[in-house]
């Protein structure tokens, strides 16, 4: 599963929006900002005169399955499956440098107006179907697929409200509570590395910017806003300083370990050793441990985040949507497609179980699955927890325009700290400097603050 998921809305209600993703028309003097000459506009959209294959690169396990699906039914538009988990952004930008991009793509939500500054959708508003699947989305991904509603130029897949996987038993053996509040968690973190020196609470991925992020989220520490024609950059709050400081201290304690990747074969390994006791983790991760560690079923129990305090504020990391690429020359079938892919109960339901997907779509929300115990841990209601997640995010979150040179720079910056050269909010410090760069070099206004 790519770490690179985020957001949704239960229960009737909705959070997490991008102000200004709109307004990336506006904050700009250079035509890149809006997908350059006018190339994101809206093609025509007919249907193809025969047989249509599309290409679908994506992430996520077990989609093959799920297309497989689609392909029986529909034999005049057929879909070839690709699987880019091992440099997802990587190869659809060198796809997109060639001109061989394939009809639909994977994007995270935070990768949107990144690539669209690159010139890499096209607008699939030219097709009704296209414009009518809004009403089947959670209102707040839809805003963030279709640029404040000036197109169609992705279709939203799913989310990843974040809560907190931990291993009751180990919390059991050594007498130690199952935190609350980020307080709790340190405490706790002591607690379990002295009764055994092998054990940490978690682990630190220095190379998971997304994940910092969610972990900023859930402090309302924003990145950034916009206001008054330019981008404010704020991404070395003080908010955003009190999650850096917290978990620089459980580094320099040695309480977390920072020598493991984020679903990597040596995280799978050091949690089958019982040397790791937690996961601060997102809705989609719930399969990771089901599928990798099997023998650890009945173990693991899910709960809301640890807290700042007595705000029940939650975070968000992950959730992707599906992109109309630039150069599709089949958009009636690619909407086809994307709308069932995303929509349909079928494939949800299918995703869901194979890929671990919590579905953005509205009807997805209703699946048997998500209002059922979960085997694996230990017929716990998890979906539950999650939906409480979702209720307590910050709806006015949102991503910058060059988030993922940011991000880059994040992770550059927390590897160093991580291995002992400055801290994470030197991190946080580079980060914020290389927004307010990378803004200045495509010509987006910006100001720091």
């Amino acid at each position: 599963m790519s770490t690179t998921r985020k957001r949704l809305r239960l229960a009737g209600v909705a959070f997490t929006v991008v102000a200004g993703v709109a307004a990336l028309t506006a904050c700009s003097s250079d035509d890149k900002t809006t997908g350059g000459a006018g190339s994101d506009k809206a093609p025509a959209c007919a249907p193809a005169g025969g047989p249509v294959t599309l290409q679908y690169w994506n992430t996520v396990p077990g989609m093959d399955q799920v297309v497989a699906l689609w392909n029986k039914d529909n034999p005049n538009i057929q879909v070839q499956v690709k699987n880019i988990s091992n440099d997802q952004y990587g190869q659809i930008g060198n796809a997109l440098k060639a001109g061989t991009a394939p009809e639909l793509a994977q994007v995270g939500y935070d990768e949107l107006p990144d690539l669209r500054t690159q010139d890499a959708f096209v607008d699939a508003s030219a097709c009704a179907d296209a414009k009518a699947a809004e009403s089947k989305f959670v209102p707040w991904t839809w805003t963030q697929s279709s640029f404040g509603k000036t197109g169609v130029f992705a279709f939203p897949q799913d989310t990843g409200p974040m809560a907190l996987f931990v291993r009751t038993d180990l919390f059991t053996k050594y007498h130690v509570d199952v935190p609350k509040t980020w307080d709790d968690y340190a405490a706790a973190a002591q607690k379990l590395h002295a009764a055994d020196k092998n054990l940490s609470i978690t682990f630190f991925d220095p190379n998971n910017a997304e994940w910092f992020n969610g972990l900023l989220w859930q402090n309302s520490a924003q990145m950034y806003r916009y206001e008054g024609d330019q981008w404010h950059v704020t991404v070395a709050s003080d908010k955003s300083r009190q999650v850096a400081d917290f978990w620089q201290k459980l580094i320099d304690q040695k309480l977390v370990r920072t020598d493991l990747a984020n679903s990597s074969p040596p995280m799978y390994a050091a949690y089958q050793k019982d040397q790791v006791a937690t996961y601060v983790g997102a809705a989609w991760g719930y399969s990771m441990f089901r599928d990798n560690l099997p023998k650890q079923a009945g173990k693991w129990t899910i709960v809301p985040m640890p807290t700042w305090g007595t705000n029940p504020a939650s975070g968000d990391w992950g959730g992707s949507t599906v992109a109309f690429m630039k150069g599709d020359k089949h958009l009636y079938e690619s909407v086809k497609f994307n709308e069932w892919l995303n929509s349909d109960p079928a494939a949800l339901a299918l995703e869901n179980k194979l890929g671990g997907l919590y579905p953005a779509a509205t009807a997805g929300l209703q699946l048997p699955a998500l209002s059922q115990g979960v085997p694996y841990y230990n017929n716990q209601k998890i979906f539950d927890v999650f939906a409480d997640s979702s209720k307590n995010i910050d709806t006015s979150f949102t991503w910058g325009p060059t988030q993922k040179t940011v991000n880059l720079a994040l992770q550059d910056a927390m590897a160093k700290a991580a291995a002992g050269s400055g801290t994470l909010t030197d991190a946080l410090n580079s980060a914020q400097d290389k927004a307010l760069s990378s803004m200045k070099d495509q010509a987006i206004p910006a100001t720091a603050g």
